[in-house]
């Protein structure tokens, strides 16, 4: 999504790299089952290169935070609770 919204206000970098066929027709096979670009995978691709690797990890020790004191979350605010998220009137 964000290459897309990037590369739709023309502040965007073209890149040149050359891959083996095989690669290339594994990167067409995999764009097409995701109903996407071989460019916007490599995209991601480098995006995720240049990720900050302090939030490698960070949604499993979201998900057991979660697991170990979501109760008590939803107890102190009872209107955030996932249950309340979808009731009328709120942003799902």
């Amino acid at each position: 999504m964000l290459y897309g919204l990037l590369y739709g206000r023309g502040m965007s970098k073209s890149v040149t790299i050359r891959v083996p066929d095989q690669l290339h027709a594994l990167l067409q096979e995999r764009a097409e089952a995701e109903g996407t670009t071989v460019t916007a995978l490599i995209t991601q691709a480098a995006h995720d290169a240049v990720r900050d690797p302090r939030l490698e990890g960070a949604a499993e020790v979201f998900r057991a935070f979660v697991a170990e004191h979501g109760d008590a979350f939803d107890r102190a605010f009872p209107e955030d609770a996932p249950g309340r998220l979808d009731a009328p009137g709120r942003a799902a």
